[in-house]
């Protein structure tokens, strides 16, 4: 698909299920290698371990604790939507129950996300095994709900963390989507 948009300098980016602050470190170097200036508008994350870390990094500024907690009327205009919605319940090193357990149903948090905030671009990071999960469907669920939301979804792929300069073989998979009403005619 071709896509028209204004050349953004800056890019507004929130960071849900922000973790240690990894999804947003490799963004944020990426913006930068093209030119481009972030800046982080919101981040959310509950486990308290983590958010030390990610406050070690990146201060407490734009910082929420629960999405589930967020009213979406108090997050700033934003361009690009990162999660790294919990992999748990999709992950062969987990129970493999999906959406039947709690940390599964955050995907429906993302969704809420997009579907009132409408951002540009989404982009998600998951377990390798979600491809796989109940034999296609809830990735398929997920690819779904996405299209419904008004986003075309590119072709979800698994990545290997080691061709990335990343020192781990981890293989995670990746989901863009665009809003469709910026495709090109």
């Amino acid at each position: 698909y071709k896509y028209s948009y204004s050349v953004m300098k800056k890019i507004k980016f929130i960071d849900l299920f922000s973790g240690l602050g990894g999804f947003r470190i490799g963004f944020e170097e990426s913006c930068k290698q093209k030119g481009y200036e972030s800046s982080c508008v919101l981040s959310s994350e509950i486990k308290e371990h983590a958010i030390k870390v990610y406050f070690d990094n990146f201060g407490k500024e734009n910082f929420y604790h629960d999405i589930k907690k967020i009213d979406n009327k108090e997050i700033p205009d934003f361009d690009i939507l990162l999660a790294g919605f919990p992999c748990q319940s999709f992950s062969s090193a987990g129970n493999r129950k999906g959406f039947l357990d709690t940390r599964g149903t955050l995907f429906f948090e993302f969704a809420r996300a997009i579907k009132e905030c409408k951002p540009k671009v989404i982009v998600a990071e998951n377990v390798r095994g979600l491809v796989s999960h109940d034999k296609g469907k809830t990735l398929e669920t997920i690819s779904n709900v996405i299209d419904e939301l008004g986003y075309d979804l590119v072709k979800p792929q698994v990545l290997k963390a080691i061709f990335y300069q990343v020192p781990q073989k981890r293989e995670r998979l990746f989901l863009v989507g665009i809003r469709k009403n910026l495709k090109a005619s």
